[in-house]
């Protein structure tokens, strides 16, 4: 697959990062279209002017948009009622590019010029609080999105996908120090008896087998990323 090919198709959708392509992103959904996995006609936020321009950079025709993945709308921004929000945080962690503000057991609030109207925030809402409001009235697709938009959010979700990985890698190191410690812990406790002995065995396994899970984790991960950075050269 040619990382330049991908680059350009990347270039050419919306950056919702909304899934209803049925990628877990837009750049997943570029990958797809250049392996010829998936079709070039399942943005809807991009409509059909974006279908259009991904025909012309890929030498195809223009075909309409599936609906399988939605109708093209005019651009929504999720609003969120304050006297019904209990600050579950739900809607933030579901938010793709940080447009959701608020901490845990205080109201939240969309900020609207950070708003992609993915939609995603609404279905995790257990108090149902969140509304999506059409600010565009009746311009849709690219007519209701422009391309410096589209950047801000694609760098939005740049930086909370590698935050959330570096959290993620935090977390993983103070939980495999604390096993650690657990383990060491128990090699120095004094044991005399049978049932002690038993009993330490039993702790000290499964701590070492915890500690061999997160190490097998770690492995898998890094194999991911080297195999992803050599699928796309």
């Amino acid at each position: 697959m040619s990382v330049q090919l991908v680059d350009q198709i990347e270039d050419l959708l919306p950056q919702t990062q909304c899934t209803k392509c049925g990628y877990p992103a837009c750049r997943p959904y570029a990958e797809a279209i250049a392996s010829g996995e998936a079709s070039y006609n399942q943005c809807p936020p991009g409509g059909a002017e974006g279908v259009g321009r991904l025909a012309a950079l890929l030498g195809k025709p223009v075909i309409p948009l599936n609906p399988a993945n939605g109708l093209e709308r005019p651009r929504p921004v999720a609003v969120i009622d304050e006297n019904l929000c209990i600050g579950c945080t739900l809607c933030i962690q579901a938010c793709p590019v940080d447009a959701i503000v608020g901490a845990a057991k205080q109201m939240h609030t969309v900020v609207p010029d950070l708003c992609t109207g993915c939609d995603l925030c609404v279905a995790p809402c257990p108090v149902d609080c969140i509304s999506m409001v059409n600010v565009t009235r009746d311009r849709t697709g690219w007519d209701a999105w422009s391309q410096q938009q589209a950047d801000d959010a694609r760098r939005r979700h740049d930086f909370r996908t590698m935050r959330l990985r570096r959290e993620k890698e935090e977390n993983d190191a103070r939980l495999a120090a604390k096993a650690a410690a657990k383990l060491q812990a128990l090699e120095a406790e004094a044991v005399t008896s049978p049932e002690q002995q038993a009993e330490q065995a039993r702790k000290k396994a499964i701590v070492q087998a915890a500690i061999e899970r997160a190490r097998l984790k770690k492995e898998q991960m890094a194999a991911a990323v080297t195999a992803g950075g050599k699928h796309n050269e």
